[in-house]
């Protein structure tokens, strides 16, 4: 071989040589930057061009950023940003999406799940003092990648009986889960109590995680897009305890990362800038995401003065917007997979009469509410499982059922003088507890009304702080209380079993029916479409019409202004995704 071929040939070599190197050190993340410099944050002076300015939380403080324990949109909205589940739910389609996993496979018995996950997105911290967004080192320290064992981490710590989260029975489809956490027959003297090494999910590899389920589930690629299945960072947890979440603290991953975080006041989230971007969560066009907590009319108020640049419409605000000729264009009506509603506590008298309780739901004119309070384009509800939901009961199919849209006032007093009361003179006083919002206020002082003249009924209404009237719910739920109900993922298991099944960390009525649970459990397995309808159909009567554990109100829809100068999605289920919206100021 000539000395030119030779040299041409050592040339080329090193050109793959090298070329190996750099990719293996970038899959190592070996050279890449670590660090990138915001500055740092104030929230009171972002910049307006680089900031999108959003009034809709509500008053009240974000009660969680800890995946384990969130039940509540606000949580959730925060922790969608920072992190990213298995799978993602579109937010328009309600279609599953691969998210942190690039695929799935499922085995041909329906039960064995296994995810393949991306490689090379490391968890990150913004540094306030600093005012830079790190990415986050082990004690070697090497960047801390997102892996299959952070992932099955976070499943376990769900469902480790000591976390107490409300979300774990969703969980409960993972093999053993169910006795680990507690909800077994046996309880806490369960021999698998507290074990979550026995919990059917594990790591085959760094970026591999298998899930075993107790029966086939289709819609189990929707619940691996759930918060309570995200990634979450042992290291920082079992340091830190409580206290990870703080801004001071909190690691993540996702399209954002926390930049402040006043309690109370407002949040502020800030573009990650080693985020990647996938189909399905792009990387921010828009650096900062500014939350002020404010009640509807003052966050109205905000927009409308220019300092938000999207807000929701009070109900006594939605006759003006709909005529102002400039705010009419701006105004957005957008149906949602949302069930507004009130429960009743079942074990609390009155209310533990079931007569008692059809009373009052057949005095409600649900049609009244939404064409005379809401005006929002929301649809009167009969049943709780939103129609357009895989398998949920749907008028478009035939189904009615449930108390009557406009409520059935002779109906109401018949049910009351039926019950071991007899009327309104014998009942206890009564307290309706609703959350402090002004539009919930407005729906509630209606169905006081409602329940006064159609009943002779007057009824206590008593507001709380989302947070804590959410640890009321948990703790000491009142006679009647207020929720909406949102899905997780798009199927009617989400609704009726989900929330309703007896031991449902969700179920605030203290309402249990055997027949009830068998008829969800049997339409989470059941493969044929009709037949699951059917179940539901059968499980839903049970629960708003034969023993009216709650009064289904109505459908929701989203009644949003945003700024000219925004592109956005809007959202089926209560969340927003920011990270697809773009500013142009």
């Amino acid at each position: 071989m000539s000395s030119r071929k030779v040299v041409v040939a050592l040339l080329v070599l090193l050109v793959v040589i090298i070329a190996v190197a750099a990719w293996f050190f970038l899959i190592r993340g070996v050279g890449a930057p670590t660090v990138v410099k915001i500055g740092k944050i104030d929230p009171a002076n972002l910049p307006a061009k680089e900031t999108l300015s959003s009034a809709l939380f509500g008053a009240g403080d974000i009660p969680t950023l800890d995946p384990s324990l969130a039940e509540d949109t606000t949580s959730i909205q925060m922790g969608l940003e920072l992190f990213v589940g298995l799978t993602r739910l579109n937010e328009e389609t309600a279609q599953v999406e691969p998210g942190m996993a690039t695929e799935w496979k499922v085995s041909d018995d329906g039960l064995v799940y296994t995810f393949t996950l991306r490689q090379g997105i490391p968890w990150v911290h913004y540094d306030r003092e600093a005012g830079e967004v790190v990415v986050v080192k082990d004690e070697q320290g090497n960047p801390r990648y997102v892996t299959a064992h952070d992932f099955v981490y976070g499943v376990k710590r769900t469902l480790d009986p000591k976390t107490g989260s409300n979300y774990a029975y969703v969980n409960w489809i993972i093999k053993n889960a169910q006795a680990v956490n507690g909800g077994s027959e046996l309880g806490d003297q369960d021999p698998l109590y507290g074990k979550v090494d026995e919990i059917g999910v594990r790591a085959l590899d760094d970026y591999t995680i298998e899930y075993t389920l107790t029966q086939p589930a289709s819609f189990f690629p929707g619940i691996a897009s759930m918060w309570i299945n995200w990634a979450q960072p042992k290291w920082l947890i079992e340091e830190k305890g409580d206290k990870w979440i703080e801004p001071e603290n909190i690691q993540s991953y996702g399209p954002y990362v926390l930049g402040d975080w006043t309690h109370d006041v407002s949040a502020t989230l800030v573009a990650n800038p080693f985020w990647p971007g996938i189909d399905s969560v792009p990387k921010p066009s828009i650096k900062y995401i500014h939350f002020t907590m404010l009640d509807e009319s003052p966050s109205f108020a905000n927009y409308e003065a220019g300092l938000a640049d999207v807000a929701g419409v009070p109900l006594t605000e939605l006759d003006r917007v709909k005529a102002d000729p400039v705010l009419s264009k701006e105004l957005s009506i957008n149906p949602e997979f949302c069930t507004y509603y009130y429960g009743f506590n079942v074990t609390k008298p009155p209310f533990d009469d079931v007569n008692v309780r059809k009373a009052f739901s057949w005095a409600v004119n649900r049609k009244a509410i939404v064409e005379n309070v809401t005006k929002g384009g929301q649809e009167p509800a009969r049943w709780f499982s939103r129609p357009g939901l895989t398998a949920a009961p749907d008028p478009a199919k035939g189904d009615d059922f449930g108390p009557p849209a406009e409520g059935d006032p002779v109906k109401a007093k018949e049910f009351l003088a039926a019950s071991k009361y007899g009327g309104a003179d014998k009942l206890p006083e009564i307290t309706l507890m609703v959350n402090q919002v002004e539009g919930h206020v407005k729906i509630a002082e209606a169905i006081q009304q409602m329940w006064q003249e159609t009943l002779g009924v007057k009824v206590n209404l008593v507001t709380q702080e989302w947070k804590v009237y959410l640890d009321t719910l948990d703790s000491d739920p009142p006679q009647v209380w207020r929720l909406g109900w949102c899905y997780d993922y798009a199927d009617a298991d989400n609704f009726a079993r989900g929330v309703f099944r007896s031991d449902s960390g969700n179920n605030h009525t203290r309402w249990k029916n055997e027949k009830f649970d068998q008829l969800v459990d049997q339409a989470a397995v059941e493969t044929d479409l009709q037949k699951r309808h059917d179940l539901y159909v059968q499980a839903e009567k049970i629960l708003v019409e034969e023993d009216a554990a709650i009064i289904p109100i109505y459908w929701y829809t989203r009644v949003q202004v945003t700024k000219p100068y925004v592109t956005r999605t809007y959202g089926l289920g209560g969340h927003e995704a920011y990270e697809k919206w773009k500013i142009n100021k």
